[in-house]
């Protein structure tokens, strides 16, 4: 079963069971967001899907944002928390020791952008999966993550949710 299968079995489990959306868009956020799982599970379809619900349905936009937006915040924080306790021990491990060349990319972004980076990698799938364990890595100061991260996750969030739910509210006003 690929991804998109996956993706799915994912959005019509939500809209089957309104109750649980935020508390699945949370675990998509995290699993999107934290350094290691972030590389196998490509959740940002699912995200954009389960914004179509919203904006066809009854779905509180506000619940499933905050949910996603904690959610991808905490996978950032744990990936940098790995970074920091761990540090070049991390390059060794599956599936970092893969993709090699992430760790590189992820430092010299770190280093020419700085806390800002931690911003703008959100928005970069193969960023998104280094910028934290690298920000970890070097020791970046814990505030300073943390800014950037939280408020990076809320715009995240945001934007993957709102694209879904904008298309749904178009298709609804195109073909209503």
């Amino acid at each position: 079963m690929d991804f998109e299968s996956y993706a799915q079995v994912i959005v019509e489990f939500v809209k089957a069971n309104r109750a649980w959306a935020a508390p699945v868009v949370f675990a998509l956020c995290f699993a999107e967001s934290l350094a290691f799982i972030s590389l196998l599970i490509p959740a940002w379809a699912a995200l954009v899907a389960i914004g179509t619900l919203i904006g066809a349905s009854e779905l509180s936009f506000w619940p499933i944002w905050i949910a996603g937006s904690i959610g991808a915040a905490l996978g950032d924080w744990v990936s940098y928390w790995i970074g920091w306790k761990l540090e070049t021990r991390v390059y060794h491990m599956w599936p970092l020791s893969r993709h090699p060349e992430m760790i590189p990319k992820g430092e010299n972004f770190v280093k020419k952008w700085g806390a800002p980076a931690i911003f703008i990698g959100r928005f970069s799938g193969p960023l998104r999966a280094s910028v934290p364990i690298v920000a970890g890595i070097f020791h970046m100061p814990f505030w300073r993550f943390q800014a950037a991260n939280f408020s990076s996750a809320f715009v995240w969030a945001w934007m993957l949710l709102t694209i879904g739910d904008v298309t749904a509210v178009a298709i609804k006003w195109l073909w209503g």
